[in-house]
């Protein structure tokens, strides 16, 4: 195989785990985590602070197993998403390997901007070491190509 065919090869497809966005004008506000959120190319995650102003970063989204990773690195049981500020968890597929491709879920159609590195909120929401744990599994940033619907559940796969 060639690796340009190996770069869109996937074991298996992802599951969206958990969801969230910021209504608030700041963004300490208040997170509202929720079971379906509606996306659309212009404004991103309708309802969200950010109202797509930044094309760029119109969704995050970050790992489960990624999560873990930290939890395990900061000697935590378990870290709730909320505190990492990122959009949609996955789980079950790499999203770093979608880099520079569309991928689906549910009815949206994202394509992978560029990491979601971490802020120094992290040493705040997580603890001494928060950041540097953070560092290499702060998820990714998306840009919107097609809207619509996402839910709790539903299946991240390659275009």
């Amino acid at each position: 195989m060639e690796i340009k065919e190996l770069m869109q090869t996937f074991a298996h497809t992802g599951k969206v785990e958990w969801m969230s966005y910021r209504p608030g004008p700041t963004s300490r506000g208040e997170i509202k985590v929720v079971e379906e959120i509606v996306v659309s190319e212009k404004k991103g995650i309708e309802g969200d602070r950010y109202k797509g102003t930044n094309r760029k970063r119109q969704v995050t989204l970050i790992q489960a197993e990624h999560i873990e990773a930290v939890s395990k690195i900061l000697h935590k049981d378990s870290i709730d998403p909320a505190l990492l500020r990122r959009n949609i968890v996955i789980s079950g597929i790499n999203l770093l390997a979608f880099n520079d491709l569309a991928f689906s879920i549910g009815e949206v159609t994202l394509k992978m901007t560029g990491y979601c590195h971490p802020c120094s909120r992290m040493e705040q929401n997580l603890g001494t070491g928060g950041y540097n744990a953070m560092r290499g599994h702060g998820g990714i940033t998306c840009m919107v190509i097609k809207g619509g619907k996402i839910k709790i559940g539903d299946e991240v796969k390659l275009v």
